[in-house]
This record gives C-alpha cells, structure tokens and sequence, in this order.
C-alpha cells in the first residue's frame, strides 16, 4: 500500500496537501513535486487513529490455525443506489485437526444470513462481532465445504473497507481490506498466511466495468445487469482478494518475458479521466522487466497486471494482478510514477510472497519501498538512488520495526524498513544482498514468510551471522546511531601520517549498534579521496591508519550508508 507521507500533525495538513494537488495539477510546477519530496515522512492522521483501533490479536481464535482454505468461490451482486450486497460465498478446505469441534471464520455480524450448509446440509451457527462459527458436531470428513448465503450493508471500517460511492453521478464501488476487514463484505478466514485460490462473479449494472484478481473468464448479460467472473490461477490471501465496479474504459498493454510468455497490463479509469491515465499508467512493462530480472519473473504470469482507478484519496493499493490507484492521483504528467513502482513491487513482495502474520509487515511494505530507490538506480544511476533513500531518511524512527508499536502504516515500517534493506546491501555487499532477494523470493513463492524466514536466507547466502543486525535494526533497537567523532593527524616520516580516529555512540535506547563506518579522507597533495572502512562494535573505539601524505580533512559515511547522525567533537 502506498500512503501519503505528509507532515500531518492536525487533520489541516490535509488542506495544506490538496493545496498542493491543485497547484501541481494547474501549474504543473517542479517545485511542487520538491517540496511534497522534501517533507518528511510521518502517518496520516486517519492510519495512527486505524492502528489504535485494531485489535489483531484478538481478531482470529486458535481454531483459525487448524483449517487450511483451498478455495473461496464469491459471487457478489452489487446495488449501489441501496448500498446492499448480496452474496453466496462457498468456502472450501481442508481440517489440520480433526479433534475441532466448531469451524470459526471472520465474519461481521451486521451481515445478514439467509442460509448456511456445511457439506451441502443444513447447519446451525453463531454470528457474534466480527466471528463466525459452524458447530461440526462429530464431523468426520477431512475436507469441507461452508456456502453461505447473505446480504446488507457492509461496515465502512478501516481504509473503507467496503465502499458505495459515486464520481460525476455514477456509482463507483469497490473494497480496501487491508489489514482484518475483508470479513466486512464475505466470509473468510481472514489471516494473511492462509492462501487459497479463488473464483469472483461480480454482478452489477450493465453500464458497469467489474473487475478483480486473475483473469477474466467470462461475461454474461441478463437484462439491465452484467456478471464478470474472474478467476485466480496462483493462490492469493483474504486481504488481497479485490473487486472494483464502476463506468470504466478500459485499455492495454503487452509485456512479454525473457522466455517469451506474453501477458496482458490492463488499465481501467473513469472516462473523464483516460487520457490523462494514459500518460500515467504507461510504463509499467519497462517496470516488470526490471523487478523480473532483479528478482524472478513476474510472479503471476498466466494472469495478468494492472491497474485500475478508485476514490480511495489517501494512495494505492497492491491488490493481487490489479492496484488500484485514487483519482485524486491522476493528473497526465506521470507526477506520482513512485506510486505505481511501490505498487508493482508489492506483487512480488506482499502479494507472491506474504507476511505470515502482521507483525511481519514490514517485509511488505519496506521492500516496496526500498524498490522506489531500486528503480531510481535503475532509470537514473547511484545519485538517484542515494537521492531517494535520503528522502525516507529521519532523525528519529517511532518503535521497533517487528511487531511495530507505531501502528502497521507507519513510517516506520515503510522507510525505516527501506532504510534496513539499505544498510544490509552495505554490510553483506551487492552480491550476497541481492542473491537474498531472489532466493527469499524463490523460496516463499505464493507462500507467506516471516522475519527469520528471510534472516535465514540471507545468512545462507552472506555466510554471515546476522542475528546482530537484525537485533538492532528490527527487533530490539529504536532510533537511529548517533555518532560523535573527532580526529587528528601526525606525520610519520617523510610525507606520510597517521590519522587517529575516536567515535562515540551517544544515543539513548539501543546502546551499542555495530557497522561498517565508511571514512572519505582528503590528504594534503592530491585531489583524489581515500576511502576506508572500520568496522564499530563498541560504545566507544579509536582507530588508526597510515597515510602516504597529511590530512587535510574527512567525512564521516560520504555514501549515506547508514541511518547515524554524525557531530565532530570540538
């Protein structure tokens, strides 16, 4: 999910922002883009007052953990004009225990049942919150099937979760369950490590455009009303799971792989708004070429990618094969193309690969963003990809990284993720670094994986220990190094000197960090600067090297490698 990163300390922030949408979109002013660039990243107001309200924890019963879903068949009609859905929803799956005496789902119990059978017969249930539990009374297969048959007005939680809205008089609707809302709209085993593939038909108007995960199968017209049936082919997790109904155009492009496969790139925006969709959409199969050969090829193959236009006003989302990106983001001057990078990166990390429970969130969302930076040293070379790192960079990062206590969509999983996946390319270098990408991808493919899942596969592929590391950066440590120095030179004979390097570690929190320190030292006699590498794993430590001339100065990490700040002791 792409979120907008603005200094947001009162809801006012989010004028000061349109303000800023207008004048980019008039104007079409480069400063304008610098400056949203240059403001630091924090949450929205509306994403800390989300993450105080969930409660994951208490969200799913121990009795989720014993059944494997193999397959959702949702079958939705829309009617926007009342705000009702009606659904039939047959779950199918597999018992892990078979001592369970009920079957819990998720499933909002303002949504009104009409009928339920478990195995094609008749059951009873309890709807209670947000749970849904089917009694299995002596039941003695392994496998089962729940059809659920229901109608009402989804919650709005969350980002939305469930949405009846219009643009220009005509209805738009679509959902955004992202983390624990997709049981708004149908029953499921709404955690993120259990996968299934999935059949969606969409009925709604005529006039409309439904469209969802995989690939279009099928369709048929009845009258005044229009069934879309989309089908995956690749498993795909609860909140992933995605519709968006509305008067669409539609439009494409191909990409095709190093092995020659082709796939469609299918592009879905509201008629007033094509032409400027055009422009912005366009690009993605240079994207796709990118990631595929940086990581393994683009992981839904047989399917598709795209993209498709919503009102969601606050970013994008990576929904799997189709993110959907809000109107308000549309302007024909490709001015938010960081957005659909994040996005697109997210169908490898996030949606191929998933994070096993929500404390992992940070493998979704710090590697799409430092993927922003990845593609910026793609298109534009190493200045641009220090230039976007440095933008994600903060004095001050809110609570650990694993089990974020600054709530799931902060900055702090987003950049400080990055900003982990940074410093570890520096402390393992490029080869092992990116040898881990591609083998946690191969590794966890359609799969879901958790933090040491993928600290595993980079000390494999470094031979490293790196529990350290990831202590400090990810589990344990808060805040950033903070560094003082001071230094002096003596001449050693001839020409040459030695410099003498003494560092402190003065941060609160996290005591000792350990790292690699990079020093550029410029010497009396040449232009040229010499680099040098020591490495810190004490509060304080001194440091010597000779030289072959004087030194005239030095500067602490030149390639802003790490998340320190860095003060020269007078």
């Amino acid at each position: 999910m792409t979120k907008l990163k603005l200094r947001a300390f009162q809801i006012s922030s989010v004028i000061f922002f349109n303000a800023l949408l207008f004048v980019s979109w008039t104007l079409h002013y480069e400063p304008v883009k610098s400056l949203i660039a240059g403001i630091p990243y924090l949450e929205y107001y509306v994403e800390y007052r989300m993450s105080q309200q969930d409660n994951l924890d208490s969200y799913n019963t121990p009795a989720q953990s014993k059944i494997d879903i193999t397959h959702y068949d949702i079958n939705i009609e829309l009617f926007p004009e009342k705000k009702i859905l009606k659904g039939d929803v047959t779950i199918s799956g597999v018992l892990l225990d078979r001592s369970l005496e009920r079957l819990d789902l998720n499933f909002y119990e303002n949504m009104e049942i009409k009928s339920l059978t478990l195995n094609g017969k008749n059951s009873s249930f309890e709807q209670k919150d947000t749970r849904l539990s089917v009694p299995l009374n002596g039941f003695r297969s392994d496998t089962f099937n729940v059809r659920v048959v229901y109608e009402g007005t989804p919650k709005k939680l969350g980002f939305g979760s469930f949405v009846f809205d219009s643009f220009n008089g005509r209805s738009v609707t679509y959902n955004m369950s992202e983390p624990i809302y997709a049981s708004t709209w149908y029953p499921c085993n709404d955690k993120p490590d259990d996968k299934a593939l999935m059949d969606m038909s969409i009925t709604n108007d005529s006039a409309k455009v439904s469209v969802s995960n995989g690939r279009l199968m099928d369709v048929k017209t009845k009258g005044d009303r229009r069934t879309y049936h989309w089908k995956t082919f690749y498993p795909i997790t609860t909140y992933l799971i995605c519709f968006y109904s509305a008067d669409y155009r539609h439009f494409e492009e191909k990409y095709v792989s190093a092995s020659k496969d082709s796939m469609n790139i299918d592009y879905f925006a509201f008629p007033e708004h094509l032409d400027m969709a055009q422009n912005d959409f366009k690009g993605h199969p240079e994207m796709i070429r990118f990631f595929s050969g940086l990581f393994g090829e683009y992981p839904f193959i047989k399917e598709k990618y795209g993209v498709a236009e919503f009102l969601w006003q606050m970013g994008a989302m990576e929904h799997q094969t189709i993110t959907g990106i809000g109107s308000n983001f549309l302007n024909g001057k490709r001015f938010f193309n960081e957005f659909y990078i994040h996005e697109l990166a997210h169908q490898w990390f996030g949606d191929a690969v998933s994070p096993a429970t929500w404390k992992d969130i940070w493998l979704n969302e710090g590697f799409a963003t430092y993927c922003e930076a990845l593609f910026a040293e793609h298109e534009s070379g190493p200045s641009a990809y220090r230039s976007t790192m440095l933008q994600k960079f903060q004095d001050h990062f809110s609570g650990t990284l694993y089990n974020p206590q600054s709530g799931l969509f902060s900055s702090t999983v987003y950049d400080k993720g990055a900003w982990v996946l940074h410093m570890l390319r520096w402390e393992i270098g490029d080869s092992a670094f990116f040898s881990s990408l591609k083998k946690y991808y191969e590794t966890y493919k359609y799969k879901s994986a958790t933090t040491g899942n993928f600290i595993k596969v980079c000390e494999n592929e470094s031979h490293k220990d790196l529990s350290y590391f990831f202590k400090q950066w990810v589990y344990t440590g808060t805040g950033n190094i903070s560094l003082v120095y001071n230094w002096e030179s003596h001449a050693s004979g001839g020409n040459s000197s030695i410099l003498k390097l003494k560092v402190k570690q003065t941060q609160e929190g996290f005591q000792t960090f350990r790292f690699p320190l990079e020093v550029s030292i410029k010497t009396e006699g040449s232009d040229n600067e010499i680099k040098k590498v020591f490495y810190v794993n004490e509060r304080q430590q001194e440091f010597e090297v000779k030289l072959s001339h004087p030194v005239k100065g030095i500067t602490m990490d030149p390639s802003g490698w790490l998340l320190a700040s860095f003060k020269k002791e007078e």
